[in-house]
């Protein structure tokens, strides 16, 4: 063989290793990429039961229900569809009615969103950026103001992630 072959051959053997080693940590990162959507792009889109996503709006006034197994069911809401969302564990100690919040999970094939994760406020400002951006696209978003649902104070900050 000679020089010049050798090191073709290198460089396609090395080609080789490099585009499978890129394919699997493309597949790998496949598997924990997750997709924020609003309960109106639930309704619309007719999300896969089993799809993993986040769900973000404002969790429905009188819709918070706490059972005694520790299962606690809530709506989010970002006043033009409602998720119904069936969590089991601790809320955060700023979650309420009428504020907004982030949840983490698995879409049922009831339509219940099984949250394994809820993210609430951590000040009378904050709007999570993809609530807002729902809000503001859907025209329902008051600059300066509250949202449309009675959240209280200013809501123009968003928080940056």
């Amino acid at each position: 063989m000679t020089r010049r072959r050798r090191r073709s051959v290198l460089i396609l053997v090395c080609s080789a290793v490099l585009a499978a080693a890129l394919g699997l940590v493309l597949t790998a990162m496949r598997d924990t990429i997750v997709f924020f959507r609003s309960p109106t792009e639930v309704a619309s889109q007719k999300v896969a039961p089993g799809t993993r996503f986040r769900l973000g709006g404002l969790v429905e006034a009188g819709s918070l229900k706490r059972e005694a197994d520790g299962h606690v069911e809530f709506s989010v809401t970002d006043t033009g569809s409602t998720v119904p969302v069936r969590y089991r564990g601790l809320l955060p100690d700023l979650f309420r009615e009428g504020q907004g919040v982030v949840t983490e999970g698995v879409l049922q094939a009831d339509g219940t969103f099984r949250a394994d994760t809820v993210l609430a406020k951590h000040d009378e400002t904050y709007m999570p950026r993809e609530v807002a951006d729902a809000l503001k696209a859907q025209g329902r978003w008051q600059e300066g103001g509250a949202a449309a649902q009675g959240q209280s104070g200013p809501a123009s900050r968003t928080a940056t992630q």
